[in-house]
């Protein structure tokens, strides 16, 4: 059985090579920080063919992951906290180049085309990367980023797992891209991070959170991978936008319909309309608040709120593309600037975490993500995976595929539904193999 072995693990800190390295030593927590307190680690990966000096590939990655650090205090750092005499407690990243977590395994047996080739995601993926221990609360005094290196038979694989309170997919990105830069053997990176902003003026006081309860495990799951192409995703965007009678349906928007009708198509198979009555389905889906607020060019944080709706399970199942697609513009145009920080507001003043186990359907990532722009010197990557942190029964994860215009949907659900979504010509017939 293919298996990944451990190598070596040690601590990277910052280079401190930099004359002009950002002096900052605290960073406070926003809301949209803080949400994910009771939640699980952001774990993405890429997959490139092996390259040429095998040798050197170790150390020149430590080296230019120290120095890549040296522009990102906060998450060579830890997560800390304040506790206040009203026995309410703050939390803060405490900039003290505690250091990130480096792994360096081997998984000797395993090749690029293992992971590449399988119809569904094989489960060594998983062993791919590197924990930072759940949930992120309760990661006080732990790495805030942990990095694992995979050499394959002829490729390699580097993952990064990165405490959610210290990033959103936007931030994570940005580190990736600016480590394969370095990596490339440029002096500085394209995009400076800002960490000071408006939105960070005080720590936030919290009540005490409860400590994490068990989730039950969840069920077996399956997880593929589909591909979507540009061609594809116009066809879908013009049906939405033919069948709902308006034009600014988007793209992503459409696609999201387009799944979430699937998904549920095949929950409820075999269940009568009548049956379906006062059954409702959830959607979660990612909103970035960066360009509605708007947060400076290279804001480093999290800037992301889930937002949230239901649809009559009956009403999403038998009506069109378009109809659920303009549930969903109609949902992301609600979050204006106003409403956002009227939102804040109100967290601040009665703050409430997001919890696990209490998700049915959610879409994450984003599809503008520059994943494929990740060059460390040896070619771009061939493919990106997610790891096995957050997941469960109807976690969707959306990337850009490899080629422009694209976009790659990491679909996680019990293994019957997604084999009955394979046999569901509706769902299958926009799906480019």
């Amino acid at each position: 059985m293919a298996k990944v072995d451990v190598i070596s693990s040690c601590t990277i800190r910052m280079a401190g090579s930099r004359s002009h390295a950002n002096p900052i030593s605290r960073l406070d927590l926003t809301p949209w920080d803080l949400q994910w307190l009771s939640l699980d680690s952001i774990q993405k990966g890429i997959l490139f063919h092996h390259p040429q000096s095998q040798q050197t590939l170790i150390p020149h990655l430590k080296t230019s992951l120290s120095r890549t650090l040296d522009f990102f205090p906060p998450l060579a750092g830890r997560l800390a906290t304040t506790a206040h005499e009203d026995g309410t407690i703050s939390f803060f990243l405490d900039c003290n180049n505690a250091g990130v977590e480096f792994v360096h395994a081997l998984a000797a047996a395993t090749s690029a085309s293992d992971i590449l080739e399988p119809k569904y995601i094989p489960k060594i993926v998983s062993s791919f990367f590197a924990d930072i221990g759940t949930p992120n609360s309760e990661c006080v005094s732990r790495p805030l980023l942990a990095v694992q290196v995979t050499e394959l038979v002829d490729g390699v694989f580097i993952a990064c797992t990165a405490n959610h309170v210290a990033v959103d997919g936007v931030s994570f990105w940005h580190f990736f891209n600016s480590w394969s830069e370095i990596c490339r053997g440029s002096d500085t990176i394209s995009k400076t991070p800002i960490f000071e902003s408006s939105v960070r003026n005080r720590p936030l006081r919290l009540p005490p959170l409860e400590k994490s309860s068990s989730v039950p495990p969840p069920p077996p799951l399956l997880e593929r991978v589909f591909h979507f192409t540009k061609q594809t995703l116009s066809n879908l965007k013009a049906k939405a936008n033919s069948e709902a009678d308006i034009d600014n349906i988007s793209s992503l928007q459409a696609l999201v319909s387009h799944i979430w009708r699937g998904v549920s198509r095949q929950r409820y198979s075999g269940i009568g309309l009548g049956d379906l009555r006062g059954r409702e389905d959830p959607l979660v889906l990612a909103v970035g608040l960066r360009a509605r607020i708007p947060l400076p060019e290279g804001y480093f944080g999290s800037a992301v709120i889930n937002a949230e709706m239901k649809m009559r399970a009956g009403e999403l199942v038998q009506k069109g593309i378009g109809h659920a697609a303009a549930r969903i513009n109609e949902l992301v145009a609600r979050h204006t600037k106003e409403a956002i920080i009227k939102t804040m507001g109100d967290w601040g003043n009665c703050p409430a975490v997001l919890r696990r186990g209490t998700f049915s359907f959610v879409i994450s990532s984003l599809p503008r993500h520059d994943v494929y722009g990740n060059d460390f010197g040896w070619g771009k990557p061939v493919a990106v995976r997610s790891g096995p942190r957050q997941k469960f029964d109807g976690k969707i994860t959306v990337f850009p595929a490899a080629e422009g215009g694209g976009i790659d949907v990491e679909v996680c659900l019990e293994p019957e539904t997604l084999r009955a979504m394979e046999h569901d010509a509706e769902f299958m017939e926009a799906f480019a193999v």
